[in-house]
C-alpha cells in the first residue's frame, strides 16, 4: 500500500480567532495612535486660535453661525473623511470651535475668581479623558458598545434642551443641561475610545472629531458649572 501523503496541517479554529482577534487588536491601537497624534495637533491648533481671539477681544458669534459653521464644517469633515481633504477640514472645524472658545474664555476671565475656574475647567477635563481613556481600555470598564444608541439620543436630547434654555433664557435648565453633558461626554469618551479599540471606528479623522467635540462640550459645560457656582448668573 502506498504511503499516505502527509496532510498540509490546519490550524484549529481557536487558534485562526485569536489571530484574528491579534490584528483585530492591533490595526484598533494603529488607529487610536494616530487618533491621538492627530487630536493634539487639532488641541493645540484650537488653543492657538482661542488665544488670538482673546487677544484681539472678537465678538461672540451668534448661534446661528455656531450651529452652521459647527454641522457645516462637521458635514464637511465626514464627506472628506477618507481623502487628504479630510486633514484640512478637521483642523477647519477645530480652528472654527477654538474661536468661538475666545468669546466665553474672555467672559469668564472677566470674573473676579475666572483665571481659578478656567484653571480648574481645564484641569478637570484633562484629567478625565486621560482617566477614562485608560480605564475604557481595561478590563474592569463596562463594554460602553451596547450603550452607543442611549449615548446619541442622551445627547440629542440635551442638545434640544440646551437650545430651549438660549432661546427662553432659563438659566436654571441651562445649568441642568450643562450638567447632563458633563456625564453624556464622559460616556462618549469611553465609547468612542473602545470603539476605535475593537475595530469599529477605523478612519482615525473621524475618531479625532468625535473625540475632540466631547472634550470641548465637557470643557465648556464645566466652565459653566463652575461659574455658576462662582456667581457669575
Amino acid at each position: 500500500m502506498a504511503e499516505r501523503d502527509n496532510p498540509v496541517p490546519i490550524r484549529d479554529s481557536a487558534a485562526q480567532w485569536s489571530d484574528a482577534a491579534y490584528g483585530d487588536q492591533a490595526a484598533g491601537l494603529k488607529v487610536l495612535r494616530q487618533t491621538y497624534q492627530l487630536l493634539a495637533m487639532t488641541l493645540v491648533f484650537s488653543a492657538i486660535v482661542a488665544g488670538v481671539t482673546m487677544a484681539l477681544d472678537l465678538p461672540r458669534p451668534g448661534i446661528f453661525v455656531v450651529l452652521g459653521g459647527f454641522f457645516g464644517l462637521l458635514f464637511l469633515t465626514n464627506k472628506l473623511a477618507n481623502s487628504a481633504w479630510g486633514l484640512l477640514s478637521v483642523f477647519a472645524l477645530t480652528g472654527f470651535m477654538g474661536y468661538t472658545l475666545g468669546p466665553i474664555l474672555n467672559m469668564y476671565s472677566g470674573l473676579p475668581n475666572g483665571s481659578q475656574i478656567i484653571a480648574t475647567a481645564f484641569g478637570t477635563t484633562a484629567i478625565a479623558f486621560i482617566g477614562l481613556s485608560i480605564y475604557a481600555r481595561s478590563a474592569q470598564a463596562p463594554d460602553m458598545m451596547r450603550f452607543g444608541p442611549f449615548l446619541m439620543i442622551g445627547v440629542l436630547t440635551a442638545f434640544v434642551l440646551g437650545l430651549v434654555a438660549i432661546f427662553f433664557q432659563m438659566p436654571m435648565l441651562s445649568l441642568a443641561v450643562s450638567a447632563l453633558f458633563v456625564l453624556l461626554m464622559c460616556g462618549m469618551i469611553m465609547w468612542q475610545t473602545q470603539a476605535i479599540v475593537n475595530g469599529g471606528e477605523t478612519n482615525y479623522i473621524m475618531a479625532t472629531v468625535s473625540l475632540y467635540v466631547s472634550i470641548y462640550n465637557l470643557f465648556t459645560s464645566l466652565l459653566h458649572i463652575l461659574g455658576f457656582m462662582g456667581g457669575d448668573d
